[in-house]
C-alpha cells in the first residue's frame, strides 16, 4: 500500500493571505524542499549566482504582470520563514533547471472520451529524492477554487477547478528558454484560478510573457487541447479522434525547430508512439483503462518510470504520482505512486462539488 500525501486547504480572500496560509501549513518541510532543490541546481551545474539572478528576473516579471501573485509569494515567505528569493526559486524551478542543459525523463499524458464526458490522466515523473516534498491541495480563493497536487512552496502544478477546467503539465525544452518570463507553475495557478474554459485559458496564455517551455493539456466540457508554450510562441495541438496525447517533445513544427532534442529524444517520441499504438488498439472505456494504458515494464518505453538507484541524484527518475482528472464532476484523483500501483494503492480524491478530500 502507498502512503496518502499531506494535504492542505487554503481559504483566503487575498493572495497575500493565501500565501501566508500555505507557508504556515508547510513550514516544517519548506526549508528542506528548498535545500534539496538548491542541491539539485548545483549538481546540474546551475550555481547560486545564476539561481539568484533567475529569481530576480522572475520577480521583475511578476511585478509587472500580476503584482498580486508576487504578494502571494511574499506571503509564503512570511508564513514559512524562507527568504523571498528561495520561494521564487522554487516556483521557477523549471526555468532555473532549464539553464542546466541536462537530459530529462518526464511525464506522459492523455485525454479520452467515454460516457459522454472527457477525462485526463498523466504520470508525474521526477527525481526520487524530491518525493517527500509534494502534497495535495484545495485552494479556495481568491478567484475560482481549484484542487490538485503540487510541490512544497509551489503554488500549482496539475489541477482542476470548480468551473470544470482541468490542467495537466508536461515540461518541454527549447534553445531559447530562460527565466525571463512567467514561471510555468505560477501560470498554472493563474489559469486555474481565473479561467472557466479552455478558450479563456488560451486567451490568458497568449497574453502572458513566456520565456520557457512547457505544455498544458487542458480539458473542459466540450474541448481538450494540448497547448505548447515556448519562446517561439504558443501553439495549440487539437484533439483528434477523441484524444490528445502528450509526452515531452514539441509536436508543432515551429517550436520543434528550436527544440533541445538531446534532452528528451529518442525516449519521448518512443513513449508517444506507444501511447498512440495502444489507443489505436483499444479506446479506454473507463478511467481505470486510462491508467492501465500508462503501465509499462522492463524493455518498454517508460510510461511508468522506475528509478535506477545505482545512479546519483539528478539521474534517478521515478513516477512519483499518477493523476486522473474528471472536470465534469469536477474531481481529481491522485495516487502517490506508479500506474502499476493503481489497484493496491491509496488514491486521494479531491471533489470540488463538496470541497472535500477522501482517501
Amino acid at each position: 500500500m502507498t502512503t496518502p500525501r499531506h494535504h492542505i486547504h487554503v481559504a483566503a480572500d487575498t493572495h497575500r493571505e493565501a500565501g501566508v496560509q500555505r507557508g504556515q501549513a508547510l513550514e516544517s518541510t519548506l526549508a528542506g524542499a528548498y535545500e534539496k532543490y538548491a542541491e539539485l541546481f548545483g549538481i546540474l551545474g546551475v550555481g547560486e549566482e545564476q539561481e539568484r539572478r533567475g529569481a530576480e528576473t522572475v520577480l521583475s516579471t511578476l511585478r509587472e504582470w500580476r503584482p498580486a501573485i508576487l504578494e502571494e509569494l511574499e506571503g509564503i515567505a512570511a508564513g514559512s520563514g524562507l527568504e523571498l528569493h528561495q520561494v521564487v526559486a522554487l516556483n521557477a524551478r523549471t526555468e532555473i533547471l532549464a539553464l542546466s542543459g541536462r537530459a530529462s525523463h518526464e511525464c506522459s499524458t492523455l485525454t479520452a472520451q467515454f460516457d459522454g464526458t472527457r477525462h485526463g490522466v498523466q504520470t508525474w515523473d521526477w527525481h526520487i529524492e524530491l518525493d517527500p516534498f509534494w502534497h495535495t491541495q484545495i485552494i479556495d480563493g481568491p478567484g475560482l477554487t481549484f484542487a490538485g497536487l503540487t510541490e512544497q512552496g509551489i503554488v500549482s502544478k496539475i489541477g482542476v477547478n470548480e468551473a470544470g477546467l482541468a490542467l495537466h503539465f508536461n515540461i518541454l525544452g527549447h534553445t531559447g528558454d530562460s527565466p525571463a518570463g512567467v514561471p510555468m507553475h505560477v501560470l498554472s495557478a493563474v489559469v486555474l484560478s481565473e479561467c472557466a474554459t479552455v478558450e479563456a485559458a488560451l486567451e490568458l496564455i497568449r497574453s502572458t510573457p513566456i520565456a520557457s517551455s512547457s505544455a498544458f493539456t487542458m480539458i473542459d466540457a466540450t474541448t481538450a487541447v494540448s497547448v505548447e508554450m515556448s519562446p517561439a510562441g504558443v501553439f495549440v495541438i487539437e484533439e483528434a479522434d477523441g484524444s490528445v496525447q502528450r509526452t515531452n517533445h514539441f509536436q508543432h513544427p515551429t517550436p520543434l525547430a528550436g527544440q533541445k532534442s538531446e534532452l528528451y529524444e529518442p525516449e519521448t517520441s518512443q513513449r508517444l508512439a506507444l501511447v498512440r499504438e495502444r489507443l489505436a488498439a483499444a479506446r479506454p472505456e473507463s478511467t481505470a483503462d486510462m491508467v492501465s494504458l500508462l503501465c509499462t515494464g522492463p524493455g518498454e518505453p517508460p510510461l511508468t518510470c522506475v528509478p535506477d538507484m545505482s545512479l546519483n541524484y539528478g539521474d534517478r527518475w521515478a513516477t512519483l504520482a499518477t493523476v486522473v482528472t474528471d472536470p465534469g464532476a469536477p474531481r481529481i484523483s491522485i495516487l502517490s505512486g506508479r500506474p502499476t500501483d493503481a489497484e493496491a494503492g491509496d488514491w486521494t480524491v479531491l471533489d470540488l462539488s463538496e470541497k472535500t478530500v477522501a482517501v
